[in-house]
């Protein structure tokens, strides 16, 4: 039983992802109030939900426990912000927001207020990639010595149905970007393998899709090295151009190499002598259901007073991954990346 405090929901923005979570909340919720804050045709109360609110005052107003925000990054920490001051857990989608400023400022005000905040970098939940982790963490490759990540979609056929000149992804003001857009591979390295040291970068728009912001972007990430160990090197491909929609991370060590396909949901092993790779798990479970378990988590956290698998914090250390590899890339340069310990 999730407890009865938990009544009152709000969910900014309405969006595909909007969408999505009022979907997911009003099935674990079923007797909760919720409302929606979206500007945009807020005369219509949306499916599933309560109320429809057009401004930040009259969201506060509806005194909700909790809110998941789920419009553009780059409008995150304005109604963060006033959430967390009138004392709401925040479910924050990806990335946390635009740039880095400020959100420290925002974990700093949940901490004083005891208020839980979550980054919804979904594909933690994932079971492959929990197994995958697992597996690293057994060290089923031996010592490893190198890590590859590839992540790419074609954006026009992203969100069938709508005009991708449009969407968040493809504006640099509602930050967009391959970078901000796909930084979940950042978020899951990072939670694999520890804190980066230093990033090298090449961003770029290689194609003629209708955009103002990177379409593909290449990065070298190092790892902090642990005591006299070599300093782990990974490579990510990151892209809106590639028609074969592709998220792999292959890791390469001293007895194997394996490898994670999250669409497929499997995870492979080439054993060192042999000749091919062997399937050695597989989750056939949907994206929804990562969402679920998302939404779970945050609710386990509340109740339970303890923290989300994925923090501020975490969501914090992304963005500024992000912003020093643009400062590689414009600097044709290698950039120290800036850890928040608070």
């Amino acid at each position: 039983m999730i407890n009865n405090f938990i009544n009152r929901v709000l969910v900014v923005g309405f969006g595909s992802i909007g969408k999505r979570h009022l979907r997911i909340v009003r099935e674990m919720l079923p007797k909760a109030e919720i409302a929606v804050l979206r500007h945009e045709d807020y005369s219509i109360v949306p499916k599933g939900a309560n109320y429809i609110c057009s401004t930040i005052d009259e969201a506060i107003s509806f005194t909700p426990n909790l809110a998941v925000i789920a419009s553009p990054s780059s409008f995150h920490l304005a109604t963060a912000m006033p959430l967390a001051n009138a004392g709401v857990h925040l479910l924050i989608e990806k990335p946390l927001s635009a740039t880095s400023v400020r959100v420290s400022d925002l974990i700093e005000t949940c901490r004083k207020k005891d208020l839980k905040l979550a980054v919804g970098y979904n594909l933690r939940f994932l079971k492959s990639l929990k197994k995958f982790k697992s597996l690293v963490e057994d060290q089923v490759v031996g010592e490893i010595w190198s890590v590859r990540s590839e992540v790419g979609q074609y954006l026009p056929a992203w969100r069938p149905g709508s005009d991708y000149r449009e969407c968040v992804s493809a504006q640099s003001r509602l930050g967009g970007g391959v970078l901000l857009e796909l930084s979940h591979e950042i978020d899951y390295l990072r939670w694999i393998f520890g804190d980066l040291d230093w990033v090298q970068a090449t961003l770029s728009k290689q194609s003629d899709l209708e955009i103002d912001v990177e379409d593909t972007a290449h990065l070298l990430l190092g790892f902090k090295a642990k005591c006299d160990a070599k300093q782990l090197i990974a490579s990510v491909n990151f892209d809106f151009i590639r028609q074969d929609s592709t998220r792999v991370c292959v890791i390469i060590g001293k007895i194997g190499s394996m490898r994670w396909n999250a669409i497929s949901g499997t995870i492979e092993f080439w054993a060192l002598g042999s000749n091919g790779w062997k399937e050695i798990y597989r989750d056939n479970s949907t994206i929804d259901e990562s969402y679920v378990a998302e939404w779970k988590d945050f609710i386990s956290c509340i109740r339970k007073n303890s923290s989300p698998l994925i923090t501020g914090t975490d969501g914090l250390k992304v963005l500024q991954v992000v912003e020093a590899a643009r400062i590689a890339s414009k600097n044709k340069s290698q950039a120290k990346i800036e850890n928040f310990t608070g």
